[in-house]
């Protein structure tokens, strides 16, 4: 059977990493059979990064490789209505939401006012982990940052670029329906996957309390999120 590689989950939430969870709510929207298997280690994984999955004896990493593999092996549907302008819109809040992806993860292990609650949390739900362990991962986060650049910025310069991003989400996702009418696509998959992190975090971040104060995001984030659980209890 497939199996999905990624994150462990937190705050109910089937991956606390935004790239995993978008491959798993393509899987469940699209109702493919996989087993999730949650991991920290990602050595094994290529590139050493989650997630990846496991088919048929291929390996495949990088969340867009892993969904583009998908439609093209399964016949996925899920994007076939759209056209070229919403194509390449999808193409743009993709890359956008990249650069989401560093604030984000600046809130949870660099931001001294959320790292001790955000420690806690992970130890918490998951008791494998280790003090020691986490702040091994934090010291290599503080690396990564620093050479992407998030890490060199005080934390008001680090939020404001992770604000105006999801200004323009909130500028995009209609009241009703999905981005790009009444059926969700793969893109609504990928912008529940870093909206779910942000919102159902049970820590009141700058970022939160955005999500928190725009309905069509959380409406957006809701209805994704109620679909894959339904989806997962089929």
């Amino acid at each position: 059977m497939l199996t999905l590689y990624s994150y462990p989950e937190l705050f109910g939430v089937a991956d606390n990493n935004g790239y995993g969870l978008k491959v798993f709510a393509v899987l469940r929207l699209c109702d493919v059979p996989f087993r999730h298997d949650h991991i920290l280690d990602a050595s094994s994984a290529p590139r050493g990064q989650l997630p990846y999955i496991t088919d048929d004896g291929e390996t495949i990493g990088d969340s867009d490789t892993i969904i583009a593999y998908l439609i093209r092996k399964y016949r996925l549907t899920i994007d076939d209505a759209l056209t070229g302008p919403e194509r390449d819109t999808d193409h743009l809040i993709t890359r956008m939401l990249d650069d989401l992806y560093w604030v984000m993860s600046y809130s949870r292990w660099k931001d001294e006012r959320y790292w001790p609650a955000f420690h806690a949390a992970l130890l918490k739900e998951h008791p494998g982990l280790t003090g020691a362990g986490l702040l091994k991962a934090r010291e290599f986060n503080f690396q990564r940052y620093h050479f992407q650049g998030i890490g060199r910025y005080e934390p008001d310069a680090a939020y404001a670029r992770g604000l105006a991003d999801l200004a323009v989400l909130a500028d995009l996702i209609p009241p009703s329906g999905f981005l790009h009418g009444p059926e969700p696509c793969s893109i609504d998959a990928a912008i529940y996957g870093f909206i779910a992190n942000i919102y159902f975090y049970d820590i009141d971040t700058p970022l939160k309390q955005f999500v928190s104060s725009r309905p069509n995001l959380v409406r957006h984030c809701n209805a994704i999120h109620a679909a894959v659980k339904r989806e997962a209890k089929r």
